[in-house]
């Protein structure tokens, strides 16, 4: 009886160690991820503190709080740097570029998972050769396209190149779900008369919103932050996106940094609320396909 007495408390006493072991073990995960967080997360504060503030300040106590909310120097960004129309062609050609990458990339990962042709995994292959291609591999040809169509200095100008860039990485991730949907559903649908274009959008559209989402949020935030080919194609101020509109605060001499530390946290804040928000969506589209 004694034994037996013994042999259950010391159950217990494992049990109860082995809980407090992973109530501690949690505790140090949770506190290294704030730390992290803080690391990363101090940069964006900084900025946004920054442009609060007047040059002398920024100079001389970089990092003090500022001695009051200067709202101003936003105000003073966003008029004097004409912002306003720097946003609306920032909003016009992401808006556009992930509408397009969406439509041609579902279309893209539907045939080469579900529908099978001579030359698939051919042209699949080069699309996936799209994901290691750097970027400034085309320019000389690309532009060379362009001044020959007329396109440098329009909208189409960057929709076009954005999409072009944004199709590999799209079409694999759509494509990865896009396999782990059962055979039997296309089958089924077949069998009841559905014809490609029906399957497509009353099936196979509706199942890769998920990661079509996860798709849209890297797309627009990529399109968005895009510098080096909007500097090359567009020439008129009127057409400018607001990656290059930030150069107009710096000069040869000098730089106010407390319009670009404004403008930065102007542009910047949209983009982290629209990742915070649907940052879930995120998650499950990278995930999902794998969970099937």
């Amino acid at each position: 009886m004694a034994t037996a007495a013994w042999n259950i408390n010391d159950r217990k006493n494992g049990k109860g160690r082995n809980l407090r072991g992973k109530r501690f073990s949690s505790l140090l995960y949770y506190l290294f991820m704030i730390a992290i967080s803080c690391v990363f997360f101090y940069p964006m504060l900084w900025l946004v503190l920054s442009s609060f503030r007047q040059n002398r300040e920024i100079f001389t106590t970089p990092f003090a709080l500022p001695d009051r909310i200067n709202l101003q120097n936003w105000v003073d960004a966003w008029n004097v740097g004409n912002m306003s129309t720097y946003a609306k062609n920032s909003l016009i050609v992401t808006s556009v570029t992930i509408v397009g990458i969406l439509l041609f990339a579902s279309l893209a990962a539907f045939a080469f998972s579900k529908l099978h042709f001579k030359g698939s995994k051919l042209l699949l292959l080069l699309f996936v050769f799209g994901l290691f291609m750097p970027l400034q591999s085309f320019f000389i040809a690309q532009s060379y396209i362009f001044d020959q169509l007329n396109l440098k200095d329009s909208y189409l100008g960057l929709i076009l190149p954005y999409i072009g860039v944004g199709l590999p990485l799209a079409i694999f991730l759509l494509k990865a779900y896009l396999d782990s949907v059962p055979k039997e559903l296309m089958e089924a649908a077949r069998m009841d008369g559905c014809s490609d274009l029906v399957l497509y959008t009353r099936i196979i559209f509706p199942l890769l919103i998920p990661s079509m989402a996860t798709v849209g949020i890297f797309s627009a935030l990529n399109t968005w932050n895009e510098l080096l080919l909007a500097m090359l194609y567009i020439q008129s101020d009127e057409l400018k996106t607001i990656p290059v509109g930030l150069i107009a605060f710096s000069s040869r001499y000098m730089t106010d940094y407390k319009l670009l530390f404004s403008a930065l946290a102007i542009i910047t804040i949209p983009m982290i609320i629209l990742y915070v928000f649907f940052h879930r969506y995120i998650v499950a589209g990278l995930t999902e396909g794998a969970l099937k």
